[in-house]
C-alpha cells in the first residue's frame, strides 16, 4: 500500500534537509510524495544550496503551488499519512499553532493535525524566545513531533552531508520507514570498541 507523504520547505534557513527529505523518500517503494515550497524556500534553495528549484521540485511526486488552497492536500478527504516541515520558519510554526491557514503549506499542515496523522516539524532559529517555545509547545501537545535539526555527534560526522543525513534518519525513523542513512548508536559504538 502506497504512503503518502506531504513535504513542506518554508523559507528559514536549512531547506538541504526537505531537499535531502524527498531524495531519501525517492529511493523507497511505494511512498508518493507531495511538495509544496513556497516563495521564500526557493529564494533560499538558491542562496544556500547547489540546487535550484526546479531540481527540487522534479524530486517530488506531486508539487503542489503554494498559494493554491484548492489542492488535493487541502481537504482531509485526500488520504495521507504524514506531512513533515523541513525547514519550518517561525513564521510557519505560528501560523499553524494558531491556525492560519492562509497558504496551502499551513492549510495541510492544519488538515493534518484536525484528521490526527502525523505532523513533523523542523523548526530553525536561534536563540528562541518564548513567543517561539510557547508556539512549539502548544503544537507539541496537540500531537505535533518537533525535530529542531540539532547535529548529533556520536557518529563522529566528517561532512554537512553526514549531519544532514543523521537528522533524516531520525525523521524516517518518525515515518516508519527503514533507512540506513546514518549509523545507529550501538554500531557507532561496536565500531569505536572494535
Amino acid at each position: 500500500m502506497t504512503k503518502r507523504i506531504i513535504v513542506g520547505i518554508s523559507g528559514s534557513t536549512g531547506p538541504i534537509y526537505g531537499i535531502r527529505l524527498l531524495e531519501a523518500l525517492q529511493e523507497v517503494e511505494e511512498v508518493e510524495t507531495h511538495l509544496i515550497l513556497s516563495s521564500w524556500g526557493e529564494k533560499t534553495i538558491r542562496i544556500e544550496t547547489s540546487y535550484t528549484p526546479e531540481d527540487v521540485k522534479k524530486l517530488a511526486d506531486v508539487v503542489h503551488a503554494p498559494e493554491n488552497q484548492a489542492a488535493s492536500i487541502s481537504s482531509g478527504s485526500f488520504q495521507t499519512d504524514a506531512m513533515v516541515i523541513a525547514p519550518c520558519s517561525m513564521k510557519t510554526l505560528s501560523a499553524v499553532a494558531h491556525g492560519f491557514a492562509d497558504n496551502l503549506l499551513s492549510r495541510a499542515a492544519d488538515v493534518i493535525m484536525k484528521e490526527r496523522r502525523k505532523l513533523i516539524m523542523m523548526p530553525r532559529e536561534m536563540p528562541l524566545h518564548d513567543i517561539h517555545l510557547e508556539n512549539m509547545l502548544k503544537l507539541s501537545r496537540m500531537g505535533v513531533v518537533m525535530m529542531p535539526p540539532v547535529p548529533a555527534f556520536y557518529q563522529q560526522p566528517e561532512s554537512i552531508e553526514d549531519i544532514v543525513n543523521h537528522t533524516i534518519a531520525r525523521v524516517l525513523d518518525q515515518l516508519g520507514i527503514d533507512n540506513d542513512l546514518a549509523p545507529r548508536w550501538l554500531e557507532k559504538k561496536k565500531k569505536s570498541e572494535g
